[in-house]
């Protein structure tokens, strides 16, 4: 064991214990309807900017958006070299012109709804009002808190301990570093969109392979204890939330044990993002014990941080990566995503394929179910809505279970994954919510029989 001072041992145990508490220890808290949930404490400091700002979020949502597209036209017209000396503001705004599409449709969709101006198709409280004007409220909140705090969780040394204390069991099991498992316990107790934002972080400086940030992205960003509950409510089955719940852990599982293992995922390169991330090394020197080497590794890694103005200046990059980066593209693709879903029998079409295994499994009012088993890619809460009104609580327990558990959709979490630098595409992600749905319907399907 190296000799360390008192200060680096409380480098490391300080920050870390602050970030465990800010984004993994539950607590209850009280909506505003008086229900008593349990969620984390970046949730509750989200929920309070969230009220705090109600009437303002979607003006400062809209100009936030707004900036981000002239800004990168500007600087696509101009060249990148205007921002030469401001590097961070030149990945920022120097976009493919993919993206650079996307940021100015994602404005006009905002102008449109804030001003209700344009057909009823974009501007309905179902499409772009329920992005603009409730979940980018959401995200304002969640990313202000989220990003500022992430370096407690990123550079304190947390990471390297739980890295090689679950090495043995991720990798294995999941194909992935065990420093992957503190993105699934934080999306889990807190929401998708942290674990989304961690796992990019992480891949940009380099701890994940492509492969590794593509396949924790897609199948470790986990729908938060909070948002299922929500979920089960929706289909008038709250009082069942344990079986629920634990239907969606056990099904997520047994995704999560395959989906690495086959296409798309397994295709993915295994190579970095910068070069010397190829030595992410997690073999055990032979002096140390697992816990006596994990606890080096965190305490070596914490002493590098000394400065607390790097600590603000990373967390409000992150802050401002997360704004402009994201916003602009869950405006623009999850209100295209909800227009097709609300005014289009397209994902009714999509649903006529899985009448006949509906049946054959033996579900309720299987013709009704169909239609929402693919909507949950525009939005997780579709399925829920749709759903709501089948009189069969055995169906309605496994649509809102296999909503969840889909985790792709792209008014958040896809619109996120695409929007961060992580490697997977509309395609990928459609797939990997295609796969999904087939691999967990027939385990749900089984546990709700022998509930029902």
């Amino acid at each position: 064991m190296k000799n360390f001072r008192v200060a680096d041992h409380l480098k490391f145990i300080i920050p870390s214990l602050i970030g465990i508490i800010l984004f993994m220890v539950p607590f209850a808290d009280t909506t505003e309807d008086g229900q008593e949930i349990i969620t984390i404490p970046i949730a509750i400091l989200s929920g309070w900017v969230e009220t705090a700002l109600a009437d303002q979020l979607s003006f400062i949502m809209m100009i936030i958006i707004s900036i981000t597209a002239l800004g990168s036209v500007v600087i696509r017209l101009t060249g990148p070299a205007l921002l030469d000396q401001f590097p961070f503001f030149q990945s920022l705004f120097y976009v493919s012109p993919v993206w650079l599409i996307t940021r100015v449709l994602g404005m006009i969709f905002a102008i449109m709804v804030y001003y209700q101006i344009g057909p009823e198709a974009i501007i309905s409280e179902n499409t772009g009002g329920l992005l603009l004007d409730s979940l980018l409220h959401v995200l304002f909140a969640v990313f202000l808190f989220a990003g500022l705090f992430l370096p407690l969780l990123l550079n304190y040394g947390l990471l390297e301990l739980v890295g090689v204390l679950l090495t043995k069991i991720m990798r294995p099991l999941f194909t992935l570093p065990g420093r992957s498992s503190i993105d699934s316990i934080a999306s889990w107790l807190g929401d998708g969109t942290i674990g989304v934002l961690l796992t990019s972080k992480q891949y940009e400086e380099g701890y994940y392979s492509k492969r590794e940030a593509a396949v924790i992205g897609t199948t470790f960003s986990v729908v938060s204890i909070t948002f299922s509950l929500v979920v089960i409510s929706e289909v008038g089955l709250a009082h069942m939330f344990v079986p629920f719940y634990l239907t969606v852990g056990f099904s997520g599982f047994v995704a999560a044990l395959i989906m690495p293992r086959i296409p798309p995922l397994s295709r993915k390169a295994r190579t970095y993002v910068t070069e010397e991330a190829e030595d992410v090394e997690e073999k055990i020197p032979e002096e140390h014990n697992v816990f006596s080497y994990a606890y080096q590794q965190a305490v070596e890694r914490g002493s590098k941080e000394t400065s607390v103005k790097k600590f603000f200046k990373q967390g409000a990059q992150n802050i401002l990566d997360m704004w402009m980066g994201v916003a602009p593209i869950v405006m623009a693709l999850g209100t295209i995503a909800l227009v097709i879903a609300e005014f289009t029998p397209f994902f009714t079409w999509l649903g006529y394929p899985f009448i006949p295994l509906l049946e054959l499994m033996q579900v309720p009012y299987a013709a009704e179910a169909s239609e929402t088993i693919l909507v949950g890619f525009a939005d997780m809460f579709l399925p829920a809505i749709i759903g709501a009104s089948i009189e069969s609580e055995m169906t309605r327990f496994i649509i809102a279970t296999l909503s969840v558990t889909q985790l792709i959709y792209m008014s958040e979490v896809g619109g996120l994954l695409l929007g961060s630098k992580i490697p997977v595409n509309m395609k990928d992600l459609f797939i990997i919510f295609l796969l999904r749905t087939l691999i967990t319907l027939p385990i749900i399907v089984l546990v709700a029989h022998f509930i029902f």
